[in-house]
């Protein structure tokens, strides 16, 4: 019953990750500014750490909030390593993502911040799926 709750917590929060990012991905291709709270969103939507070799950063969000989905979906013992990595390996680039809109931008965006808030989230859950055990489980 945990495993279920945690596999169904790491969809919903890289669900609503991706949700997020595929909003900003919209945005970029379309060419449009993001709705915002502040004035920070198409600052950071347009600056030069919104790509990394002429990809979207938002873009490379959505295709891993997707695969964390997906593993969510495969029963594999694999499936949770991969999800583990994926959310810890997020979170490391979020992070350094909300260091460049505060040192470098000096800007925030509204979604971004939201971004890296799910991805703080998803990350322990994520690695409680990944380290939980039944009780009646061989150590």
């Amino acid at each position: 019953m945990i495993e279920r709750s945690l596999r169904f917590a790491v969809a919903v929060l890289a669900l609503i990750g991706a949700g997020i990012a595929g909003y900003l991905t919209y945005t970029h291709f379309n060419g449009s500014a993001p709705v915002c709270l502040t004035s920070g969103c198409e600052v950071v939507q347009k600056s030069r750490w919104s790509e990394i070799f002429g990809i979207p950063v938002a873009l490379l969000g959505l295709l891993t909030y997707l695969g964390i989905v997906a593993t969510t979906l495969v029963r594999h013992p694999l499936a949770k390593e991969v999800s583990a990595t994926l959310a810890v390996t997020a979170l490391g680039f979020n992070a350094y993502l909300l260091y460049v809109q505060a040192y470098d931008i000096g800007r925030y965006c509204t979604w971004c911040v939201s971004n890296e808030i799910v991805s703080a989230l998803l990350t322990p859950v994520a690695l409680a799926w990944l380290l939980w055990q039944p009780k009646d489980a061989p150590a």
